[in-house]
């Protein structure tokens, strides 16, 4: 694990909007949920590199709601490592199941939640079809939420 990131609890949700954007690049809809939950940001060496958007839609369950790592921070191991320290935050607090979607589109993240410890769970068919811009990735419209989850206990 890498030991120079840590996540903190955020204040101003506002000041990390640009972060925010990275993960969800339509404002509207981040707005939407930004006020939801609670917010860490994620810190690499004392400074700030991303941000993270915890919901809680059932007793049991967290769902990572948004997450970015600034680009030229990836790579490092950060987003891994934060995704343990969201585990064992989640653990502690007693929840059994962190759950996090990305679009269909999204090859690296399709991959990389993998190798974090998810595992497949569902797909919310056209969720990306009701945002006001199409969006592309590699060649392919966004339209499908794929939902993963990682068991806690």
């Amino acid at each position: 694990m890498c030991r120079s990131v840590t996540i903190q609890p955020i204040m101003d949700r506002e000041a990390y909007l640009p972060f925010f954007l990275m993960a969800d690049e339509d404002e509207e809809i981040v707005r939407t949920y930004i006020e939801e939950g609670e917010p860490f940001s994620i810190k690499y060496n004392h400074k700030d590199v991303g941000a993270c958007l915890l919901t809680f839609p059932s007793p049991q369950a967290v769902e990572i709601k948004n997450i970015a790592i600034s680009e030229d921070h990836r790579g490092l191991g950060i987003g891994k490592t934060v995704i343990q320290l969201i585990a064992d935050h989640c653990k502690e607090r007693s929840f059994t199941e962190l759950f996090v979607g990305t679009a269909n589109s999204s090859i690296e993240n399709l991959a990389f939640y993998q190798k974090a410890g998810f595992r497949f769970d569902s797909i919310h068919k056209g969720f990306f079809d009701a945002y006001p811009d199409t969006f592309y990735e590699h060649g392919i419209q966004g339209r499908d939420l794929i939902y993963f989850v990682m068991k806690l206990s």
